[in-house]
């Protein structure tokens, strides 16, 4: 399937979607990919809320998207891999059979797949700034970050159920 594809359909059954690309095998340039295009995604999210800061606090933009370019590109994948591996751990100590490249697979899929949620709340808080529908956007790509993250890696460490 194609990425748009996967996108949509790990909405409706993410455990399928994370099974289909286990099934492929272990890849770790697939993985690394995945990390590094949804931290590019995150980002790219985060400029129309950053020239909105930089615009009514007088600060520098160039230094706000350096700083962010920064932590989100360059450290934030460091944690992912970190917060993939404790997860790994933990389903092991409940009887996971998986292996940690499962669960970062499961962790970077989550983070891709919740890519449009989060494009929608770096332009919600860009264009209209804080309020009722930045939080229910934010709400709504924790939510479903969450879901898709959870599913996949029960998938990939249980292999439970064919869907959710």
């Amino acid at each position: 399937m194609s990425l748009v594809a996967n996108i949509a359909a790990s909405y409706r059954r993410p455990g399928d979607v994370l099974g289909r690309m286990l099934a492929e095998g272990a890849r770790e340039d697939r993985a690394l990919a995945l990390c590094m295009g949804g931290c590019i995604a995150m980002f790219v999210a985060q400029w129309p809320r950053l020239s909105r800061e930089a615009y009514l606090s007088g600060d520098d933009l160039q230094m706000l998207l350096g700083g962010s370019l920064l932590g989100v590109v360059f450290i934030l994948p460091l944690a992912l891999y970190l917060l993939a591996g404790l997860s790994h751990l933990l389903c092991r100590l409940l009887g996971g059979q998986g292996t940690g490249f499962g669960a970062r697979l499961a962790l970077f899929w989550a983070l891709v797949a919740a890519t449009p949620l989060m494009l929608l709340h770096g332009l919600v808080a860009g264009f209209i700034g804080p309020g009722a529908a930045k939080s229910l956007i934010g709400l709504a790509w924790i939510v479903g970050f969450g879901w898709i993250w959870i599913a996949g890696l029960r998938r990939a460490e249980f292999g439970a159920g064919t869907g959710a």
